[in-house]
């Protein structure tokens, strides 16, 4: 699985990591802060919310643009640093009123700003990694590896968030809303760890930065593509960029209607078995278990000792989690942000199945390409928003079980744990993919700007987030739900209409 790959790609992933811990940390608790702190209702927070995502992704399209005049690693530097400002300007607690406001939203658009010249930048860099023609073959599991490293990250901050955020209440005294800023903090240590990372270990992509060379000319780009292949190119990536606008919209629900779901219609404490799903230490246990296991079907048969030590871990995590579970006593709290942990788990832990089913597809010559994948990611995406459509059934609309107070009734948390499993195969399928297809079929001279409308294409579903919180209200759930998953299988509709042209621009 790892074998095979270029150096720089772990540098990158590690780099990403740190900063995408920070960020999912801070997203984790700002819907919520959001109605806390300012006493938002829902619509008006999920406003705030779904812009803030829209101009996090839209800013890469300018941040695509600079990079590809003065160079991906420069814009990357620059980036990381508009975002600390940004997150250190929103940890101070300057209370609800009009000034913490527009301090709140001047924060919100250095991160935006400093995203954009960070994140679409450093994904591109990752792609001309494999330009190189010993690594093209390993492309698309290169991004999946490079997504699996953003989601470890993701994976810690919703417990980060709320244990922050727990502490500065119960041992520092702050009020709810104070406390929140603290989550926020933890974004800033992030960043220092993310940029250190990447000067530490610059010298393994220091050759994809791109920029201007010693002389101080500008680097050259070669492109022979013709005019006829550029603008094919061109119009199958804007045919895929429309169709994810819509997958991000549904999918970017995990903030927003899916953490109202949890903080309004989910039980509040768990038991048992399901009560070790929200330590996210027996999360970890079960992600070294499953690459344990891999590693030990993956090595040689005459490895004997890299099979031994794999199975005595895949052993040793199965008895320490039966140990817990033989352990465990009364019930633990749960909380509306800390759902958000399984996404991320799931990306993780499944990344290494993805992989061995296409690379098993690959050698039989039957893997399907990155559209016709993004197609089926959709189809699952549908089918994720169908379990939460049964789960809602008969419950009150938003508006009546706030009405009813503590009478209202409440559903297992198994329902969006399922939820967020279903979803995570059509973003498997989807995003990872998505990315690699953009960086293989982008011209070379405007991969900066393609890996750019990427981003664009995911701002303006992430603007769309807030249909969802307009919905919540006076409507059943059923019919919230079922709005995504008619847009989900519209676009795999789309998708499989425009098949032929889309995998013509990769041959």
């Amino acid at each position: 699985m790892f074998k095979g790959h270029p150096k720089g790609l772990y540098a990158l992933a590690l780099a990403n990591t740190g900063e995408r811990f920070g960020y999912y940390t801070m997203l984790a608790v700002f819907a919520l802060f959001l109605r806390a702190n300012f006493g938002l209702d829902a619509g008006v927070a999920g406003a705030i919310y779904s812009t803030f995502l829209g101009l996090v992704y839209f800013m890469p399209l300018f941040g695509g643009i600079m990079a590809d005049k003065f160079g991906f690693g420069r814009m990357v530097t620059i980036g990381i640093t508009i975002m600390f400002v940004g997150y250190l300007l929103l940890s101070f607690p300057l209370g609800g009123d009009t000034v913490a406001m527009i301090a709140m939203l001047g924060a919100l658009l250095f991160i935006s700003v400093g995203t954009g010249l960070f994140k679409g930048n450093l994904q591109v860099m990752v792609g001309n990694l494999y330009d190189d023609p010993q690594y093209a073959d390993k492309r698309d599991s290169g991004f999946s590896i490079f997504y699996m490293a953003i989601n470890i990250g993701a994976l810690f901050a919703p417990t980060a968030a709320v244990k922050i955020k727990e502490w500065a209440e119960t041992s520092l005294g702050y009020s709810g809303n104070d406390a929140y800023h603290f989550s926020f903090a933890v974004a800033c240590a992030s960043l220092i760890a993310s940029i250190a990372i990447y000067y530490i270990f610059r010298s393994t992509f220091r050759h994809v930065e791109g920029g201007k060379g010693k002389k101080g000319d500008a680097a050259q780009v070669v492109d022979n593509l013709t005019p006829a292949e550029t603008k094919a190119r061109m119009t199958a990536l804007f045919l895929v960029f429309a169709v994810v606008i819509f997958f991000w919209m549904a999918f970017h629900q995990n903030g927003l209607t899916l953490t109202y779901f949890a903080d309004e219609f989910t039980e509040k404490s768990s038991e048992g078995l399901q009560s070790m799903a929200f330590n996210v230490w027996n999360l970890v246990l079960v992600i070294v278990a499953v690459y344990a296991g891999f590693s030990f079907a993956q090595s040689e048969k005459n490895d004997i000792k890299t099979k031994a030590i794999s199975g005595s871990i895949v052993v040793a995590v199965i008895a320490v989690l039966i140990y817990k579970y033989l352990h465990v006593e009364g019930s633990v709290a749960v909380s509306a942000p800390i759902f958000q942990q399984f996404n991320p788990f799931y990306v993780v832990a499944l990344t290494p199945v993805s992989m061995a089913i296409f690379g098993a597809l690959a050698k039989r010559g039957k893997e399907p390409s990155a559209p016709r994948k993004i197609a089926y990611g959709m189809l699952v995406a549908a089918a994720g928003f169908a379990v939460m459509a049964f789960g809602s059934i008969g419950l009150l609309t938003p508006d009546a079980q706030a009405a009813a107070g503590d009478s209202g009734a409440l559903v297992s948390a198994n329902w969006l744990i399922s939820t967020y499993l279903v979803l995570t195969f059509a973003e498997l399928l989807l995003s990872p993919m998505g990315i690699s297809f953009v960086s293989k079929v982008a011209p070379p001279k405007y991969k900066g700007m393609m890996m750019g409308c990427w981003f664009v294409a995911t701002a303006l579903g992430n603007m769309l987030v807030s249909v969802g919180g307009f919905l919540w209200g006076g409507l059943s759930l059923t019919v919230v739900w079922s709005v995504f998953i008619a847009l989900c299988l519209l676009s795999a509709l789309f998708m499989f209409v425009m098949m032929k042209r889309l995998e013509s621009a990769t041959k």
